[in-house]
């Protein structure tokens, strides 16, 4: 017993301090979580800190459960279902190429039915973790793709649970078809029953576990929690399902932001443990045999993101710098992954699945933050035609809805259509831009002259747009941005116009939007 105190706490402390070592780096903790217990596991040459891993079997399932229902609990069912269908289609289109890949990737290496499902799961579904810290790491908070990056992995999150729902039986052995079909029958029948009970019985079960001492709450709780998760996997159905599920009862009561702050320890100590057990399981021997596959995983990965970020930036208006962003912060692979591995695993599927899946998240886990930082070399690729020629000059810029300089728009139209410096001088402009504080209409930078940012240099009125047609975008010299309405507020792709009824030249481009004043941001390198 001794030992196995010892060997555990020892585990834990070291892979804390890995992830300590890699938050430094500005890297996510769940890889080293895992790489902790691939290094001290039996199944690793060298020092061994848990002689059997099935020990932690049950800590393990408990930080399953815990990460499950944290979800459950955070979900905002109220924003999905007041989306937008164009969030909705970015969202399909992104987890159908993704799984759809996933499953190809799957059938192609032949290991099976059921693997190719879970390979096709484990490819599809990215880590809500990994991209929100990215979110925040990368100072990208306000830019005007975020509420649509954070909209997909919302709806990923509601479709894990039914795709988790659909393999659970597909897991499980049955005897014939139909006795697939019933178990799967049974699945969702079950997954109805705990949406029924989230949206109608919440306030009977906030009665049931409500209490004005914390203590006594969060024993309630996890009690409620874990007898449900046993419940589910009772019934034929993960008992991660379970804990999802009630998580979106209680997310429905009145003591959700208590529960959200007493669970919240509990859930990052035993997850990690979840992670550290699964590293546990794994064998570096066992990693070349998957290493050819990872990396045609990785490969198709970060074709798909790319190509559903191109999809989504279509859909919303965003530029090339827009589209690569959420192509590369949705990239990384991280807890879900991995739980389908565990029940893969559990199930008794190709031993293969553990290694591959282990590597392809710590390959992902590592490249998802090194590409998103780097956005702006991909957005330079991007052909014009795939966005519109209307970002061709600004392709590189990042879209905000924050900016700090509304109040000095005082111009938005004109019926100017020249340079004034540049017809004084007979020198040729290439674009012509506008100030929204003067109305001064100046050549962009690629003329000769680039009276445009010197207007800037002379004067300090931050904001311009440009008077080429097809292009209707503002731009703050200050804060080096792309100003634009947030796409949850129903801005067009561009900006609202409207009309000019005397035929002349210039036309609203964009009234000035309720966006928000932010502090002065640096935004190189977003």
């Amino acid at each position: 017993m001794h030992a196995d105190l010892i060997g555990l706490g020892a585990l834990v402390l070291i892979a804390g301090l890995l992830a300590r070592g890699g938050r430094r780096l500005g890297l996510p903790t769940v890889p080293f979580f895992m790489l902790a217990g691939i290094l001290l596991g039996p199944a690793t040459p060298g020092p061994v800190l848990i002689e059997h891993p099935e020990d932690l079997t049950l800590l393990a399932a408990l930080g399953l459960v815990l990460l499950l229902f944290s979800l459950g609990v955070e979900f905002p069912v109220e924003q999905v279902l007041a989306s937008g269908r164009r969030l909705f289609i970015a969202a399909g289109s992104y987890i159908g190429m993704n799984v759809g890949a996933g499953l190809g990737l799957g059938f192609a290496l032949g290991w099976g039915t059921a693997e190719a499902l879970v390979i096709g799961g484990a490819l599809g579904i990215s880590s809500s973790a990994i991209a929100t810290k990215l979110l925040i790491e990368l100072r990208r908070l306000t830019n005007a793709e975020t509420p649509v990056i954070l909209g997909i992995i919302v709806i990923e999150d509601l479709f894990l649970a039914f795709y988790l729902a659909l393999l659970t039986p597909v897991l499980s052995p049955s005897g014939s078809a139909a006795g697939l079909v019933v178990d799967i029958a049974v699945s969702f029948g079950y997954l109805l029953l705990l949406f029924a009970v989230a949206r109608f019985g919440a306030r009977l079960i906030g009665r049931l576990i409500g209490s004005h001492e914390d203590e006594i709450l969060v024993i309630l709780v996890v009690g409620l929690v874990l007898l449900v998760a046993g419940i589910s996997a009772e019934v034929g159905v993960s008992d991660a399902i379970g804990a999802l599920m009630i998580g979106l009862v209680i997310s429905r009561t009145t003591v959700r932001e208590r529960v959200e702050r007493l669970t919240l320890p509990l859930r990052d100590l035993f997850a990690a443990v979840f992670f550290v057990a699964f590293g546990l399981s794994i064998d570096v021997g066992e990693l070349g045999a998957v290493a050819v596959p990872v990396a045609v995983a990785v490969l198709i990965t970060v074709v798909v993101n790319v190509t559903a970020g191109l999809v989504t930036a279509a859909l919303f208006g965003f530029n090339h710098r827009g589209a690569a962003n959420v192509g590369l912060t949705v990239l990384g692979r991280g807890e879900f992954s991995l739980i389908l591995a565990t029940l893969a695993l559990a199930a008794g599927l190709d031993a293969r699945l553990g290694p591959f899946i282990a590597l392809y998240v710590l390959v992902l886990a590592v490249l998802s933050p090194l590409l998103a930082a780097q956005s702006r070399y991909l957005a330079r690729v991007f052909p014009d035609r795939l966005l519109r020629s209307r970002w061709r000059y600004v392709r590189e810029e990042t879209m905000s809805t924050a900016c700090r300089h509304l109040d000095r728009v005082a111009v938005t139209e004109t019926d100017t259509r020249e340079c004034a410096y540049c017809a004084e001088t007979g020198d040729d402009w290439v674009q012509l831009r506008m100030c929204l504080t003067c109305g001064a209409v100046r050549c962009c930078d690629d003329s000769v002259n680039k009276h445009g940012t010197a207007h800037f240099a002379e004067t300090g009125h931050p904001l311009m747009r440009s008077l080429e047609p097809g292009e209707d975008w503002w731009y703050c010299f200050e804060d080096r941005v792309l100003v634009r309405q947030p796409a949850d507020q129903g801005a067009r792709s561009g900006s609202a116009r409207d009309g000019d009824d005397d035929g002349a030249g210039g036309a609203v481009v964009q009234a000035a939007p309720p966006l928000v004043h932010d502090q002065r941001r640096d935004h190189q390198g977003e």
